[in-house]
């Protein structure tokens, strides 16, 4: 009954959240160092606030714009809820599905605009290192604090020589670097390797990918937020169990 109640409430905090994604995910995907849209591709302002970040993924003129609400809250409902299946119970689930839809987004703004921008990153990175030092006071918690927040300084040193050295990294890679190194260093030192592996192995796969399909060069740079993400989200299932 207790796992019932678990994924249930997974379930419908995925939605909850899933269908909120698409408006902050066309407003925050622009260039760097430009504002956040404010108006639909056509010149509409978007419905309700437009500049606030809740609101229905639509402009004035009725027209739908951003990621399409269905697959990005199907993404996120089952991230949820499989981190629920995994971590059960567990004090740190609250903490995983506090971040899951802040990393979906995450996903969708650099999959669309190659930038991981401060104002979700930085957040998240500060978000995950307090609330899992608030778990780790809860008895049933499954996992250490202090190297949660060794991990997230350790890694994010790792990822800030990798882009002074190597053009194929971005400067917001590292501010993730604070987030994951925090979620896989809560189950400890491996999982931080085998999270970060998975990383870079789906990443590169995918750059061969696209290689062998002829979509893209030795020199064409790619996403690499998502695939970070989709590794740690790996590193934290396997750690859960």
């Amino acid at each position: 009954m207790e796992t019932f109640l678990i994924i249930t409430a997974a379930v419908l905090w995925g939605f909850a959240t899933g269908v909120l994604i698409p408006r902050p995910a066309y407003r925050s995907s622009v260039p760097d160092q430009q504002p956040w849209r404010s108006e639909c591709p056509a010149g509409h302002p978007l419905a309700g606030t437009g500049a606030g970040w809740l609101g229905p993924a639509r402009c004035s003129a009725g027209d739908t714009y951003g990621p399409s609400s269905l697959p990005v809250t199907a993404v996120t409902v089952v991230v949820c809820v499989l981190l629920a299946a995994a971590t059960g119970a567990r004090p740190e689930l609250l903490v995983w599905l506090m971040l899951a839809p802040a990393c979906v987004l995450l996903a969708v703004v650099d999959s669309a605009a190659h930038r991981l921008p401060d104002v979700l990153t930085l957040p998240a990175a500060a978000a995950a290192l307090i609330l899992l030092g608030v778990a780790v006071l809860q008895p049933e918690a499954g996992g250490s604090w202090t190297s949660a927040v060794l991990s997230s300084l350790i890694l994010a040193a790792c990822y800030l020589a990798l882009f002074l050295i190597s053009r194929g990294f971005g400067f917001g890679d590292v501010k993730l670097a604070l987030v994951l190194g925090a979620v896989l260093g809560w189950y400890g030192w491996p999982i931080v390797l085998i999270g970060t592996f998975a990383g870079y192995l789906l990443g590169a796969l995918y750059g061969i990918g696209l290689l062998v399909a002829g979509r893209a060069g030795r020199t064409t740079r790619i996403p690499f937020g998502p695939f970070l993400l989709a590794g740690a989200f790996a590193g934290v299932l396997l750690g859960s169990a």
